[in-house]
């Protein structure tokens, strides 16, 4: 082995037991029943159950609502901060990226303190709120790490040729920055939609997401079950990559097209 190979061990090491393993026995308990024998029955069980199917669907479209509202509010943030016309400050820049440091739990009990301080109810809208608040900063920063480093002489190009600015940003701007889009989009959706905490602190458990349905299962002692819906959700964010990643090869060959 080379001085290169050797020093990747430990980290080799660390994914084979922390990451690959963890991952090998969620498909193992997946297929198999209470008793060891493989089945596809807790596959059966999710399709037929009512209650969980209505709790996935429901996920994904508190998924999708947080999704696009962070990217309506985002990218005109990410826009206005790497916009070297206006030359905002770093210290702008560090504020929307300073919510990222601090741990999301804190975040959300700071939510919750918000909306009791305020009288409002904690419910459905609280939880969009809250989705919004913590996932922000994931749509803002790769968008602005994107807008920051294009070129301006694309701009500069199309204004001369006789383009006013909302041609420019509809044909060039837009088009270039997809694939910070395309990222923020799965930085955004994929946490969301298994998240399971923020959802109990800001509906008082009224509200259950999909990512509450999977804890609740193995917390019960069902692990083959459980493990079948995290499997569920691992290849619904596994082809959620894949899309995204087809999506921003695609727009980084032929933005301009």
């Amino acid at each position: 082995m080379t001085k290169r190979a050797i020093w990747a061990l430990p980290y080799q090491v660390f994914l084979a037991l922390f990451v690959a393993l963890p991952l090998v026995l969620i498909a193992l308990y997946a297929f198999q029943d209470a008793a060891g024998h493989f089945t596809f029955g807790n596959f059966v069980k999710f399709a037929t159950e009512k209650e969980t199917m209505n709790t996935f669907v429901y996920s994904i479209e508190i998924a999708l609502i947080t999704t696009v509202l962070c990217l309506l509010l985002g990218y005109p943030a990410a826009y206005i901060l790497a916009d070297t016309r206006l030359n905002p400050s770093s210290v702008t820049v560090i504020l929307f990226i300073l919510p990222m440091w601090i741990n999301m739990l804190i975040r959300t009990l700071a939510t919750v303190a918000l909306f009791d301080f305020l009288r409002l109810p904690l419910g459905e809208g609280a939880l969009i709120f809250g989705m919004v608040y913590n996932f922000l900063p994931f749509m803002i920063y790769p968008i602005y790490n994107v807008l920051r480093k294009m070129d301006n002489s694309y701009m500069q190009a199309a204004e001369d040729l006789g383009a006013n600015p909302t041609q420019v940003f509809t044909k060039v701007t837009l088009p270039l920055s997809v694939p910070g889009i395309s990222s923020g989009v799965l930085m955004v959706f994929m946490p969301t939609i298994s998240t399971f905490a923020v959802a109990e602190l800001l509906t008082m458990n009224k509200v259950k997401l999909f990512g509450t349905s999977i804890q609740e299962n193995i917390n019960n002692g069902m692990w083959n079950y459980g493990a079948a819906l995290a499997l569920i959700m691992l290849v619904i964010i596994g082809l959620t990559s894949l899309i995204g990643d087809g999506e921003t090869s695609e727009a980084e060959s032929g933005g301009l097209l």
